[in-house]
């Protein structure tokens, strides 16, 4: 069994949430700190000591966690203003398991560098219930000696893999993020062209389960579209501040990815029609706007 380390959980919400409490029951000692106070509070009775600032979360920890929801909100975190990174003793971790642009992330890393921290970019992909269960996809970059000394930690939330230095578990996410956004696209084409046509889109997605068409996708958000649940596991305004990163990259990169560019449209215009916090497999209702069908 590992021993059991000090952790700093900086982030509380859907997704750090739970992944606090899955390292408090592996039996290490975690600190969370988030904005809203009463969602770190809420931690408290799974042994979990609840910080009031950031800088006290970090304060002797030998690995910080930070799960928030964009790169301008990490910087502001780890950089700005009571940086975390300044409060960090030399020689601990951090983690970034936020979604967050690749060169933000490499620019973390040389910032960790100067004062002596290691630092790995570790998003991940799997929603609340990924969470939860400890079964998220963990897409890491940095160095493969940090990798191995905190691989046991990652362990504990899901499946990592070392996929390349500093940025490239940012890369990967994004990658990531393209299959999944353009996936909901084309599921939830698939289940209005069902609907339409006459026969029953649940009897069509139970047809399609288990042959090419299959996917996870298929499965969760095809189910979520068919009964009109819409509750946040990704939120959709989420969902496009990645496929926006991931369109900004491949214009640096002079990539051209029609399909992807199409999809990113889709999602900007389902959040400027006030759906950005509902689930991302809500693009089913901007579909149907542009369909002239009932939501």
């Amino acid at each position: 069994m590992q021993q059991p380390l000090q952790i700093g959980v900086i982030g509380t919400g859907i997704m750090g949430a739970p992944m606090a409490i899955r390292l408090a029951k592996a039996g290490h000692r975690v600190r969370a700190w988030n904005r809203t106070v009463t969602k770190a509070e809420a931690l408290a009775p799974q042994g979990i000591d609840v910080a009031t600032t950031p800088t006290e979360a970090v304060h002797e920890a030998d690995v910080v966690i930070v799960m928030l929801s964009s790169g301008p909100v990490c910087d502001e975190i780890i950089m700005g203003e009571d940086a975390i990174l300044d409060a960090m003793r030399p020689g601990s971790t951090l983690v970034v398991m936020s979604s967050i642009p690749v060169e933000t992330a490499r620019r973390q890393a040389e910032a960790a560098a100067a004062r002596q921290i290691r630092y790995l970019d570790a998003p991940v992909s799997g929603g609340e219930q990924g969470a939860k269960e400890g079964t998220l996809a963990i897409m890491v970059g940095g160095e493969a000696a940090t990798f191995d000394d905190i691989n046991p930690v990652l362990e504990c939330l899901g499946r990592p893999v070392h996929v390349g230095p500093s940025g490239s578990g940012e890369l990967a996410k994004l990658a990531n993020q393209m299959i999944v956004a353009n996936t909901i696209a084309t599921v939830a084409e698939a289940l209005l062209l069902a609907e339409r046509g006459g026969a029953d889109p649940a009897r069509v997605r139970e047809a399609l389960m288990g042959g090419f068409a299959d996917s996870a996708i298929l499965k969760a958000h095809g189910q979520r579209m068919i009964d009109g649940d819409f509750r946040p596991g990704g939120p959709a305004k989420w969902q496009l501040k990645d496929t926006q990163t991931a369109m900004a990259l491949t214009s640096e990169l002079s990539l051209d990815l029609p399909v992807s560019k199409l999809v990113d449209g889709l999602f900007e215009s389902l959040v400027a029609n006030g759906d950005g916090d509902l689930d991302h497999s809500a693009l089913i209702r901007e579909l149907r706007r542009r369909n002239a069908l009932p939501l």
